[in-house]
């Protein structure tokens, strides 16, 4: 059995040596993440405790297959929902009327819903060129057009930029052509 199942299962049956594994190994790096990007402690363990029962829930729902590391995959899920919980506090305003806030199995199942379209955009990023991988993550990076025609030694800035539609074109159809798309797309 691979080492993916190994611990997608383990979540599934509550498997404590299993589980104490895989916060030894994996937990200090998501509390790094968390502390570097204006969180503390208990934050770091709240999101890493979340985005476990997130994979679990999702795994008993319609079993899945990783396709990085299992490493890979919970701190990316870990980034996500710590992301999408930086960006709730910045959009909340204290004010002093009445606001009802998501409740925590809704915040689950967008939280979930967010995961899922990250790996259809990662799975279809690798389909493409390897030179379209490269100016669509330069892009992604926010690297300036300037700096990307030096990298990749273009001719000009709009010679970058007319790349950079292409593979984001070629991209999106990937992405849309999916059977999953439809089912992703923002509720």
């Amino acid at each position: 059995m691979p080492e993916n199942t190994v611990y997608l299962k383990a979540l599934l049956q509550n498997d404590s040596k299993v589980i104490t594994e895989i916060y030894a190994s994996i937990f200090p790096k998501v509390k790094k993440f968390v502390i570097q990007n204006k969180g503390q402690q208990a934050d770091a363990e709240d999101i890493f405790q979340k985005a476990l029962m997130q994979i679990a829930v999702r795994y008993r729902r319609e079993p899945f297959e990783i396709k990085s590391s299992f490493e890979a995959f919970l701190f990316t899920a870990c980034k996500n929902l710590w992301r999408r919980e930086l960006n709730k506090t910045k959009t909340r305003v204290t004010d002093d009327g009445v606001m009802e806030l998501q409740s925590e199995e809704k915040d689950m199942a967008l939280a979930t819903l967010e995961q899922e379209r990250w790996e259809l955009f990662a799975e279809k990023l690798e389909l493409i060129s390897e030179n379209c991988k490269k100016v669509l993550q330069l892009f992604f990076a926010k690297v300036s057009y300037s700096e990307i025609v030096k990298r990749l030694g273009y001719n000009s800035e709009t010679v970058a930029r007319q790349r950079v539609f292409k593979c984001k074109t070629k991209l999106m159809k990937t992405i849309t052509s999916d059977q999953r798309y439809n089912s992703l797309k923002e509720l």
